[in-house]
């Protein structure tokens, strides 16, 4: 059977989610058994009649997937013994920040989104004593860009990019404060004020975008424990930490299960962002803009979708959608070796 035939669902799969959120463009990338057996583009960058064709230097805003290079940048600080443990608590390194309310809270607390904060205006708040459930909330990923920032000296763009970026020859991934013609624009729905935008370089910020061959490029760096070419270009203990599961066990099980940032799936969890048939070990990365990178090391496989939409119309069931896109893959795989 030709194996690209065979991802052919998945295709139809991205193409049905493109049709169903507000964008204009969309892209799919499959690679697997170290072989691209899926790679399309189509429509267009933005809404102008005269917009560019997305295609392979078409740079999406990738939103939440940002999270993976700041779960990286966190795993190579630890590594490197700039933090000493993410059992540390949050004050050791921000002893600005209120003692009281950060009480018993961790950098594991907020790598796994079980730190219970958030922002009310400009306050801090706690929703719930740390390490005792799961809530998804930027707060914890501020604090982690400063720590990384305080231990080692340097933003997580310049240590994301001085150790796979650059090494790899990487010039469609990074942090933009200006437009430029391969950056496609988001497409907003009506109303939404949560839009915003950063001229800030660091890596802090949520203004990323990527190719989507580089942000497979990305998956397969980690599939591979960090060797490429046959060369260790990142320390494969840097990859273990930042892929293998990390919530605190205290967090009720059906809860989503955490790596450095990255979505893991390690046992049955009611509220997994990871589709049921995709195995134990696969971790998942994602984000607002419908961006999805999954890793499958038990098929030695990188999956990912792009588009340039911004959040979930009515009637579209995110969880579902992206759920629905890794068993998708599952079943191509089945098919492939039936």
């Amino acid at each position: 059977m030709n194996k690209s035939a065979s991802f052919l669902p998945v295709v139809e799969h991205v193409k049905k989610t493109s049709g169903t959120v507000v964008g204009t463009g969309a892209a799919v990338l499959v690679i697997h058994k170290d072989q691209v057996v899926v790679e399309e583009y189509w429509g267009k960058q933005g809404t102008a009649a005269d917009a560019r064709l997305v295609q392979a230097d078409t740079q999406f805003h990738v939103a939440s997937v940002r999270k993976s290079y700041i779960g990286f940048a966190v795993a190579y600080a630890v590594h490197h013994g700039y933090i000493h443990s993410i059992n540390d608590a949050v004050t050791k390194y921000l002893p600005e920040l209120d003692s009281d309310l950060l009480s018993q809270t961790t950098i594991r607390h907020l790598l796994t989104h079980t730190h219970g904060l958030n922002l009310l205006g400009d306050e801090m708040i706690r929703e719930f004593p740390a390490g005792s459930s799961w809530s998804y909330r930027n707060v914890g990923i501020e604090m982690l860009t400063q720590i990384v920032f305080k231990t080692t000296g340097k933003t997580i763009a310049q240590i994301v990019s001085g150790q796979v970026f650059e090494p790899l020859g990487l010039r469609e991934s990074g942090w933009y404060g200006h437009f430029h013609e391969r950056l496609v624009e988001v497409i907003r729905l009506p109303g939404d004020t949560s839009w915003r935008t950063s001229d800030s370089t660091d890596g802090d910020q949520m203004n990323m975008y990527v190719s989507t061959r580089e942000l497979a490029y990305w998956g397969y760096l980690h599939l591979k424990q960090g060797i490429i070419g046959g060369k260790q270009v990142v320390e494969k203990e840097i990859i273990e930490l930042a892929t293998s599961l990390q919530s605190p066990s205290t967090i009720e099980k059906d809860l989503p299960q955490n790596g450095f940032l990255w979505f893991v799936k390690d046992l049955p969890a009611a509220k997994t962002e990871i589709g049921e048939m995709v195995p134990k070990g696969s971790y998942q990365i994602l984000g607002y803009t419908g961006v999805t990178l999954l890793v499958i090391p038990d098929h030695d496989l990188v999956a990912v979708r792009m588009f340039n939409s911004f959040g979930s119309p009515p009637g579209y069931d995110y969880l579902a959608d992206v759920r629905g896109f890794g068993d998708q893959i599952m079943q191509c795989l089945e098919e492939l070796d039936s």
